[in-house]
């Protein structure tokens, strides 16, 4: 049949150029960068390119020795890689859904997991979370992103967002938790009857608390973060 064909494969599936600008969906799962100097993206992410572009692994001092130090105690299991040049690169992690953001002068904290890729004009660091080190696989760490340009994140499935106000925080689970504003500065709460009803391991107690004036993305999936060497 027709509608099986190779060419009709390629019909449906072929890159398309749809000039939304630096960061473009290819698909919901694949980022199309239109690359004309820098782009930071994470390590391992690039799954085609076509044009000239370099890449390099972020320099251990490059960054300054302070988020050397915060990579270290937070036994941080994102790197990043530098893109440099000119044509298109595409980005994807797992088959995550991708979203895109863009900061006018706005501030996000992003789980280091679910950071895909950043513009270079956006000022960022890395953020721990003291309270649950030790507490839960690899530990959990976040990236605040902050300034103008435009930022990739990831999350299993679609993502929902869910408005704190002074009136009404929310809680949620770590492990599902993919970013928030950065006016919000989470509390870690330790809830022992959930613990023991759910009868799941010490990261079940564990939720966040948002409370305040902003929002939290959450996603319907408990990622497992595990610290990889540096």
């Amino acid at each position: 049949m027709s509608r099986y064909s190779i060419d009709e494969f390629i019909k449906q599936t072929k890159q398309q150029d749809k000039g939304e600008g630096f960061f473009e969906l290819e698909t919901p799962r694949m980022l199309e960068v239109n690359l004309a100097g820098q782009v930071w993206a994470k390590m391992g992410s690039m799954v085609s390119y076509r044009g000239q572009i370099k890449f390099e692994r972020e320099g251990i001092l490059e960054h300054g020795l302070g988020k050397l130090f915060k990579k270290a105690l937070t036994g941080e299991g994102t790197s990043l890689m530098k893109a440099n040049g000119n044509g298109k690169l595409y980005l994807a992690d797992q088959g995550k859904k991708i979203s895109i953001l863009h900061l006018n002068n706005d501030s996000i904290y992003v789980n280091g997991n679910d950071l895909l890729a950043f513009e270079t004009s956006l000022d960022w660091d890395i953020k721990m979370m003291r309270r649950v080190a030790g507490m839960m696989a690899g530990g959990l760490f976040n990236v605040k992103l902050d300034g103008a340009g435009m930022v990739a994140i990831t999350s299993h499935y679609e993502p929902l967002t869910l408005l704190v106000t002074p009136d009404n925080p929310v809680i949620t689970d770590p492990n599902a938790t993919v970013a928030w504003s950065g006016s919000l500065q989470p509390e870690f709460v330790t809830d022992i009857t959930l613990k023991t009803f759910f009868g799941r391991g010490s990261g079940e107690s564990i939720q966040m608390k948002f409370a305040g004036e902003g929002f939290v993305v959450v996603q319907p999936f408990e990622e497992v973060y595990l610290a990889q060497q540096q």
